[in-house]
Formats: structure tokens, sequence, C-alpha cells
């Protein structure tokens, strides 16, 4: 399983598909009136998400204790706790392992000789980087369209921005 944010592959930094439908998906569901259950065909409708790329996500979430499934006539997926209770970081962590990986290891198992051994310190680095925006964002602050100053104060900047 690769990290759902890979620094290494190409030098850039991804986002998997399956954490961004992932995510989409717990949105949906945390906008669903009273907590009501949304079928996989709604929550794939209302993103534009494969239904069977989606109901793989929604297993990996399940098995993660992120999402419950209802059965019956009003059966479909919902979140199994609060939305205040899910972070980003839970999400990817659920459906596509650690936050950073350098060619499939975790930065603190990866080893380098010599002078390249500051490497690690710069994956370290990163993946703390990361965690002060995706542990500090959850499902809930998503759905309401409020993110956390870790978040804004970041998009502030407005080079933030630029593609480089």
């Amino acid at each position: 399983m690769s990290g759902a944010v890979t620094v290494w592959d190409t030098g850039a930094m991804r986002v998997s598909a399956r954490t961004d439908y992932a995510l989409r998906a717990l949105i949906e569901m945390a906008i669903s009136e009273d907590g009501r259950a949304v079928s996989a065909e709604q929550l794939g409708l209302r993103q534009d998400i494969p239904h069977g790329f989606l109901q793989a996500i929604l297993a990996d979430l399940r098995r993660a204790g992120v999402v419950v499934a209802q059965r019956g006539q009003s059966g479909g997926w919902r979140l199994a706790g609060p939305a205040t209770g899910i972070s980003v970081a839970d999400v990817i962590r659920a459906v596509d392992g650690p936050l950073v990986s350098v060619s499939g290891l975790r930065p603190e198992s990866v080893e380098y000789s010599g002078s390249a051994s500051v490497l690690q310190h710069v994956w370290i680095a990163a993946r703390h980087s990361l965690r002060d925006v995706f542990e500090a964002t959850d499902i809930q602050q998503l759905a309401d369209g409020a993110l956390p100053d870790a978040v804004t104060r970041r998009t502030a900047d407005e080079d933030a921005w630029q593609p480089h």
C-alpha cells in the first residue's frame, strides 16, 4: 500500500484518488439530514465517484471504524461517530496508509549512508508539517466550510497558490 501523500516519487506531493474520493464521500455523509444513511449510489452520483471504486473505499473506511454500513430499506453508509472526531489524517491512513512514505517506507525507517543521512530529517519534517494540517482538519469542518487556522493561515499566503 503506497502512502496517500508521497514524498520522493517524482519530487511532488501526491494525494491519491482514494483519499480524495473518501473525503468527498464523508463530507456528503456529514451533511446528510439527521445523520441518515446514504447509499453508495447516492454518494457516487453526488460526487461523481465510480461505484466499484467507492465500494472498495467504503469497505476500507468501515474496517478502520470511520463509517458503518446500515442494512435494510433505509440502508446505506453513515459516519461511525461524530464528524468532529474524524480527521483528514484518519481518512488518509484508513484508505492509503502512512501520511508520508519514501520509496514505500515510513520516514523513520529510511536509512541513508554518509552525507545523505540528513534527508531523513527532511522527510520527518515534511510529515510533521502535513500532520499540522491533516490532523487539525476534521470532516465537520470540511462539511461546514469552516477550516481551522492551520489551513487558513497557509492558504492566505499567496505563494501557497503558486504551482512551483
